[in-house]
């Protein structure tokens, strides 16, 4: 297993917004108030250590919808721990981030 990640006021609130329900990047990003270039690059570290899990969804559901297929994320049981971590350090990220769900297409990946 890969080594659990220390957890940063960013890493908590990506985690945060996937245990939300924000499932793909730009939902991410809206409601953490993180660039790209942050979110992103966590993601795939978040990925790499076993704390977040990705699958893309079909370039048929993506092309009805007249946009490129979208990668939809999901936090792991390794990824609860360290959000869990992450709360316990920052006490905002809780309230970071509002609560809802990604608009998910019929032909999203399935879990």
């Amino acid at each position: 297993m890969p080594t659990r990640p220390n957890v940063t006021y960013p890493s908590a609130l990506v985690l945060e917004a996937l245990a939300k329900g924000y499932a793909y990047g730009f939902d991410i990003m809206e409601v953490t108030g993180l660039p790209s270039g942050t979110v992103y690059p966590l993601l795939r570290r978040l990925e790499s250590v076993g704390c977040v899990e990705s699958r893309w969804e079909s370039e048929k559901a993506a092309a009805r919808d007249g946009r490129p297929a979208r990668r939809y994320y999901r936090i792991t049981g390794e990824g609860e721990v360290l959000l869990a971590r992450g709360k316990e350090r920052f006490a905002a990220v809780g309230k970071a981030v509002r609560s809802g769900r990604s608009r998910v297409s019929e032909e999203s990946p399935a879990w």
